[in-house]
């Protein structure tokens, strides 16, 4: 896992967003942000972008976290509840994976567990692995 949390610590918009990575297990990564007011949209609430950002994020680690690289081909996101603050985090799960494809489950909550946004994606995996892009 070593590879996976040093291969992440390239996502420069990550971390401009915040977004600390907590834990990568094969299959599986969880996130959290620190909202602040760089966070918030014109009706002083968590911009979707940045609620994305962060599914997005555990959804790349869970992904890669077998070390072969897999890039996104969908994704998308329900927002259930509005949040203005606080800290939000995001568990991602494996659903399905075989040699060319895997699907994702991201649930963000916020500080009190209520489900904020639920994220669901598909990779397809590389035959390349993370240890072959950082050395590049």
């Amino acid at each position: 896992m070593d590879t996976v949390r040093e291969f992440f610590k390239r996502d420069k918009f990550a971390e401009m967003a915040g977004i600390e990575l907590l834990e990568v297990l094969p299959g599986s990564a969880k996130a959290r942000m620190k909202i602040g007011p760089q966070h918030l949209n014109g009706v002083n609430i968590v911009h979707g972008g940045a609620i994305f950002t962060l599914a997005d994020l555990v959804f790349a680690a869970a992904s890669n976290s077998h070390g072969t690289v897999a890039v996104a081909i969908n994704a998308s996101i329900s927002f259930i509840k509005a949040s203005s603050g606080g800290t939000l985090f995001a568990h991602g799960r494996e659903i399905a994976c075989n040699p060319k494809l895997a699907t994702y489950s991201i649930d963000v909550t916020n500080e009190a567990g209520e489900v904020i946004a639920v994220f669901q994606g598909m990779v397809y995996r590389k035959k390349d692995t993370l240890a072959d892009v950082l050395s590049t």
